[in-house]
């Protein structure tokens, strides 16, 4: 059997960026989807592709302090995007657990990330608990929620 995790790839900020744009920024009044971390020393972009080379799954992981404790390392993901027509096929949770085995290989404690609202079940099936009250993220004009996972 193959381990879904080697299916998971390091890739550059601009392989990720057409997913995102389709994905996170769909209906929103904003289509920029880079972000300013995506340079940030340390940061990794993950992604995996199907048979046709086409990436259809991406997330990005930024070494960002977690509010609560400041002075643990922690890491935010950010840009989750599975591709329209993969979602709920796993390929989301295969990116948490690559993303999960990064942050521990930095010692991170927390992976914390601003979750929208649409999307909590998949937060909350993957082992985030919600902290806060819900906001109104700027970019998208979306309703989200902080979510944090302890590893």
């Amino acid at each position: 059997m193959i381990n879904p995790l080697s299916i998971v790839v390091e890739i550059k900020t601009h392989e990720t960026l057409p997913l995102r744009a389709a994905v996170l920024r769909a209906d929103t009044p904003n289509k920029n989807a880079s972000y300013p971390e995506d340079s940030k020393p340390g940061t990794i972009h993950l992604g995996i592709f199907d048979e046709d080379k086409t990436l259809v799954a991406t997330s990005t992981w930024v070494m960002n302090p977690w509010q609560e404790d400041p002075n643990a390392i922690a890491v935010q993901l950010r840009g989750m995007a599975v591709a329209v027509n993969k979602q709920s096929s796993g390929l989301g949770k295969i990116l948490i657990d690559a993303g999960v085995a990064h942050a521990k290989s930095h010692s991170a404690i927390y992976i914390w990330a601003k979750a929208r609202d649409a999307a909590m079940s998949f937060y909350l099936r993957n082992e985030f608990a919600v902290v806060g009250e819900s906001f109104t993220e700027g970019v998208t004009q979306l309703p989200h929620h902080l979510v944090v996972r302890k590893i």
